[in-house]
């Protein structure tokens, strides 16, 4: 598995090793001991499928706040899909940068993203399955959404009208929301 360092330090381009032949393929998707290598030592305690049928769908940008933010490791199993990731650590001197990265079943990359960052994918195809592990369950209470369209983060989204969900259409501006993100994970 190869994996490169992005610009925002923490988050993380997987890309494993794909085997193919006339039956198909195989590849080593997950590693504990790989990721244990390049010093990702998350415990994954919950896996998420997300399937969405019409491209131009963006789903976030969404977070949970301290003490349950959730650390991910997402793929794009069929499809394509722009994956962006925002830095929402108030302390972090890369504060409010984001970055994207197209993920797909045919470069079979995956990101990984710290604790503190906002997370949100645009289909780019009909029929896009995303697939990702969390290490903090789900908690209603602490779960966010910032506004996929806040001028403060200023995303270079390829569509001026996405297919939003509700609770993404009311999210608010980042700097009217209750966001506690910070470097050091509060316990």
């Amino acid at each position: 598995m190869k994996i490169t360092d992005l610009e925002i330090k923490g988050v993380k381009i997987l890309e494993p090793r794909v085997f193919s032949d006339y039956r198909g393929s195989y590849s080593e998707s997950y590693s504990a001991r790989t990721l244990n290598e390049y010093g990702i030592t998350t415990v994954f305690i919950q896996d998420n499928h997300s399937k969405t049928t019409k491209k131009g769908t963006l789903r976030g940008i969404h977070y949970q706040n301290n003490p349950k933010p959730q650390a991910k490791l997402v793929r794009c199993t069929r499809g394509k899909i722009l994956d962006v990731v925002v830095d929402f650590r108030q302390d972090s001197p890369t504060y409010k940068q984001w970055l994207a990265v197209e993920l797909s079943e045919e470069n079979n990359k995956q990101i990984w993203i710290p604790n503190g960052f906002g997370h949100a994918f645009l289909t780019l195809t009909d029929n896009c399955e995303v697939l990702y592990k969390v290490d903090e369950f789900y908690e209603p209470t602490f779960d966010r959404a910032i506004a996929w369209n806040d001028q403060d983060i200023s995303i270079d989204w390829p569509i001026k009208e996405p297919i939003l969900s509700e609770k993404d259409k009311k999210a608010p501006l980042l700097k009217d929301s209750d966001c506690n993100l910070t470097i050091k994970v509060n316990d």
